[in-house]
């Protein structure tokens, strides 16, 4: 095990595998750097995988001690790299992890960057009357958004589990909760609450214009979450060279569904 002290004195687990161009894979919402395990040992001959936990979350459960923004995950990423003496970073980050990507490049920009992979996220959660590209594949606004601030966590993070993985809801409701709350074991609620608010409320679309290095996206098809059209809007306001990748038949979980196919697009990118 190994631990990365921030500034403040809190930990945050990470591990460091492989050698070569650093790669800095970053995980989603309530999920841990074990997404990246497979891939991660898969292109150890290739890159430097650099794979940790964001705070609240796995091994970095306990990394809690403030409230903790989107804002804040970008200048953890960006103590990592500084710390590590890292440069011409690949970066990955997958759903939330592609949030922290983008309010890192508005913070620091991409002077420590070679590219930048994000994955099967919006860059504006929140959908209104001109934009159709957010969570639930539109239909989250914020109206919703302010419905879901007086629920309880479990029956919010139910309704975000199942719409990632459809599949979940052939699962009678009691044993899914009980699934639920074993993997919430792993996670602090407080900071998935602030996250989840933080992220809610961004607007990164700006950002996705001003990156200065090569762009890729990799997107499930037909896709949970998000709509795969995400990837022609990305292409349109990309203002360096973009690819964008496409898993068939795939969730919002691709990575885990794929992790074969995914070692394989990302080693071709670097």
């Amino acid at each position: 095990m190994s631990e990365f002290k921030l500034k403040s004195g809190m930990k945050l687990y990470y591990e460091d595998s492989g050698s070569g161009q650093p790669v800095i894979m970053m995980h989603g919402w309530t999920s841990s750097h074990e997404i990246y395990s497979e891939p991660a040992a898969l292109l150890k001959d290739k890159a430097r995988c650099i794979i940790y936990d964001h705070r609240g979350h796995g091994g970095s459960k306990d990394a809690n001690k403030e409230n903790v923004t989107m804002e804040t995950l970008a200048s953890d990423l960006h103590e990592i790299i500084e710390g590590l003496a890292l440069s011409d970073v690949t970066l990955v980050g997958w759903s939330m992890g592609s949030g922290v990507a983008m309010n890192y490049i508005r913070l620091y920009g991409c002077s420590a960057l070679k590219q930048v992979v994000l994955c099967d996220m919006t860059p504006k959660q929140l959908n209104d009357s001109e934009w159709k590209l957010g969570l639930y594949q539109g239909k989250y606004t914020a109206q919703e958004m302010q419905k879901d601030a007086g629920k309880k966590f479990l029956p919010l993070y139910q309704e975000f589990a199942v719409g990632a993985i459809p599949r979940l809801r052939k699962i009678p409701g009691f044993l899914l909760r009980m699934i639920l709350k074993k993997r919430l074991v792993n996670c602090d609620e407080s900071v998935l609450r602030s996250l989840s608010a933080s992220m809610k409320a961004q607007d990164n679309r700006d950002v996705i214009e001003k990156i200065t290095v090569p762009l890729t996206y990799f997107y499930a098809v037909p896709g949970s979450l998000f709509s795969p059209e995400l990837a022609e809007w990305y292409q349109t306001h990309a203002n360096v060279p973009f690819k964008a990748v496409a898993f068939p038949e795939s969730t919002h979980m691709f990575i885990s569904e794929h992790p074969e196919q995914f070692a394989k697009e990302l080693g071709k990118l670097l």
